[in-house]
C-alpha cells in the first residue's frame, strides 16, 4: 500500500464519515444496536470491574506487608500457596505431619543472633459483652507484646499490654475502634471492664488499623496476651504463627538461614530430613496472591469474551443490514472511482465505532462496579490503566473481526449489479 494511499484511508474526513454513518445505523436500528452495545459493554465492564478488584486486592496485600515492615518474615506450621484441596486424608493433608510451633521455639528464635523481635499469634472468635451489649462472635487474637510493631496500625488511646502482664497472664485487652464503637458508643473505652468468654478483662488500649481486605480492620477485633488466650479462649490448637523481624545489621536471607538452623536444631532434624515448618517471606506472599489473582484474570477473560461474542454477532447483523440498505450507494461510489479497499475501510470504521460505543458504556459500568466494591467491602478497588487499554483494543478488534465479513461483502459488490438493486 503506497504512502499516499494510506494517507487517503486515514483522512479525518473519511473517518468522520464512517463514524457518522455508524451513529445513523444505531439510530435506525435501535434494538439491534442496543444488543450489540450491551454485549460489548458487558464484556468491557467485566474487564474493568474485575481488574479494579484485582488491583485493590493486590494493593491491600502490599499495604499489610508494608505495615509489617520490609524485612519481616513469617513462620508457619505449614504454608502452601493457592487453593488447597483436602479430603481429610493424610496424603492430601501434609500439614498433619508437621509438629505444632510453640512458645518455647519462639523464645529460641528471639534469642538467635541477628533477630530483633518475634511476635507470637493465635486466633479465634468468642463472645464479648459490656453491660447490656452482648456480641456473640468477636475476632480475638492471642499475641505477644511485640504484635503492634509487626501488625502496624496505631494506638489511638491507652497502651499495649506489657511484658510483665504477658508473663502473668493478665486479663487485659487492646480493642480496635470498631469494637469500641459497638460496646462503648460515645464513651472512653480505656479502663472499662468487659467480659470475654465469660471472663472479666480490663481494656488498656484502643488500636486503629489501616483498612484492608485481609486485615479485617472493619470488623470488631481485640488482642490479649497469648498466655491469657491459651487459658481463657476456645481455639483450634496447632496453628500458631510467628512474625520475625531481623535487626538492622542482618539481611532477610541471613535471618531466615539462622531461624531455619535454630528450628531444625530444636526439632533434631537430620541433614537429609526436610523442614517440617514453613518460612514465608513477603515476596512469597505476593507471589501467592499474584497466582490467585491470575485465576480471577482468566475468569475475567472468559466472561468478557462471551460478552464480546454477543456484541460481535450484533455487529454482523447490523452491518449486513447496512450493506443491504446501501447497495445502490455502494454501486454509485464504485462507479465514481471508489476502490474495494476504500469501501472495506469505511465499513470496518463503522463496525469499530459500534463496538467503541459499547466500550464507553462498559467503562462507565465498570467504574460503577468499582465504586460499589469500594462502598460495600474493604477492597480499595481502583481501575488500572492497563484494563482501559485492553478494553479499547478488545472493542476495536471485535469490531474489525466481526465486521470483516460484511465489509468484504460490500467491497466485492459488482457496481453494475449494485446500481440495479431495488
Amino acid at each position: 500500500m503506497s504512502r499516499s494511499y494510506r494517507r487517503s484511508l486515514l483522512n479525518p474526513a473519511r473517518l468522520l464519515e464512517g463514524i457518522g454513518i455508524a451513529f445513523d445505523s444505531v439510530r435506525s436500528n435501535k434494538v439491534r444496536a442496543s444488543l450489540t452495545i450491551l454485549g460489548v459493554a458487558i464484556g468491557v465492564s467485566v474487564v474493568i470491574g474485575i481488574g479494579a478488584a484485582i488491583r485493590g486486592i493486590n494493593n491491600s496485600v502490599t499495604q499489610i506487608l508494608e505495615e509489617a515492615g520490609p524485612k519481616t518474615f513469617f513462620v508457619y506450621r505449614f504454608f502452601q500457596g493457592g487453593l488447597n484441596i483436602s479430603d481429610g486424608s493424610d496424603e492430601l493433608s501434609p500439614w498433619r505431619r508437621n509438629p505444632w510451633l510453640s512458645v518455647e521455639e519462639a523464645d529460641l528464635i528471639r534469642h538467635t543472633p541477628g533477630i530483633k523481635g518475634v511476635a507470637v499469634g493465635e486466633y479465634s472468635n468468642t463472645s464479648v459483652s459490656y453491660g447490656t451489649t452482648d456480641l456473640g462472635s468477636v475476632d480475638v487474637a492471642g499475641m505477644s507484646p511485640e504484635w503492634i510493631d509487626v501488625n502496624g496500625g496505631d494506638l489511638q488511646a491507652g497502651r499495649n499490654f506489657t511484658q510483665s502482664e504477658y508473663a502473668a497472664s493478665a486479663r487485659v485487652a487492646v480493642i480496635n475502634d470498631k469494637l469500641a464503637e459497638t460496646l462503648f458508643p460515645g464513651l472512653d473505652p480505656i479502663g472499662k471492664v468487659i467480659k470475654v468468654n465469660g471472663e472479666e478483662f480490663s481494656v488498656v488500649g484502643l488500636h486503629v488499623a489501616a483498612a484492608s481486605l485481609f486485615g479485617n480492620a472493619s470488623s470488631p477485633r481485640m488482642a490479649i496476651p497469648h498466655s491469657t488466650f491459651t487459658k481463657t479462649i476456645d481455639y483450634w490448637r496447632g496453628w500458631m504463627d510467628l512474625s520475625v523481624v531481623p535487626d538492622d545489621t542482618t539481611s532477610v536471607a541471613d535471618a531466615i538461614d539462622r531461624v531455619t538452623t535454630t528450628l531444625r536444631g530444636a526439632r533434631r532434624l537430620r541433614p537429609a530430613q526436610a523442614d517440617n515448618f514453613s518460612i514465608v517471606t513477603q515476596d512469597k506472599f505476593l507471589e501467592t496472591f499474584n497466582q490467585m489473582t491470575s485465576m480471577f484474570f482468566l475468569v475475567m477473560i472468559v466472561l468478557s469474551m462471551v460478552g464480546l461474542m454477543v456484541g460481535g454477532i450484533g455487529v454482523i447483523a447490523i452491518m449486513m443490514i447496512s450493506v443491504t440498505e446501501r447497495t445502490r450507494e455502494i454501486g454509485v461510489r464504485k462507479a465514481l472511482g471508489a476502490t474495494r479497499r476504500e469501501i472495506l475501510f469505511q465499513f470496518l470504521v463503522e463496525a469499530s465505532t459500534l463496538t467503541l460505543i459499547g466500550c464507553v458504556a462498559g467503562m462507565i459500568m465498570g467504574a460503577g462496579i468499582a465504586g460499589v466494591i469500594r462502598m460495600i467491602s474493604p477492597i480499595p478497588a481502583s481501575i488500572p490503566f492497563v484494563s482501559v487499554v485492553m478494553s479499547i483494543v478488545a472493542a476495536i478488534l471485535t469490531g474489525v473481526a466481526f465486521g470483516m465479513y460484511p465489509a468484504l461483502k460490500a467491497s466485492r459488490l459488482d457496481p453494475v449489479e449494485a446500481l440495479r438493486y431495488e
